[in-house]
């Protein structure tokens, strides 16, 4: 009979991996989606934005603003109003800019009677679209 003589050498060998052939193909795999990568185009379209001209506020469309502070005081044009020559103030204003509108800006500490006060003389004025703007 004879013997067989396994060293552990010879079986190392047999049991080792090769690594070599992995790693071309993460290497190809690798160069592959670099050289695409590079050549994807995103899909879009290209917007071409019309230029919008500047344009300047005309005088016909210049709003009346009136600003009433906490203390009820009217100002219109940086002028302090009289609320007895406030109808007249805004005729004139409404005549030179019969599309203009009223804006009135109220001081949170201001009363409601001053704010009714504005805007029956708008009213009154012939100006009927009124708007409120926040502070």
């Amino acid at each position: 009979m004879r013997k067989h003589d396994f060293s552990l050498h010879g079986d190392e060998d047999e049991t080792e991996i090769n690594l070599t052939p992995m790693l071309d193909v993460v290497f190809i795999m690798l160069i592959f989606f670099i050289v695409t990568a590079s050549f994807l185009k995103e899909a879009g379209i290209d917007v071409n934005r019309p230029d919008a001209p500047v344009t300047e506020s005309k005088p016909e469309d210049a709003n009346i603003l009136v600003a009433i502070r906490a203390n009820d005081e009217i100002w219109i044009d940086r002028r302090l109003i009289d609320p007895k020559a406030l109808r007249a103030n805004i005729e004139r204003l409404h005549a030179e800019n019969p599309k203009g509108s009223v804006v009135i800006q109220t001081d949170p500490r201001s009363t409601n009677n001053m704010l009714v006060t504005v805007m029956d003389a708008s009213r009154q004025a012939g100006v009927y679209n009124i708007s409120l703007a926040d502070n």
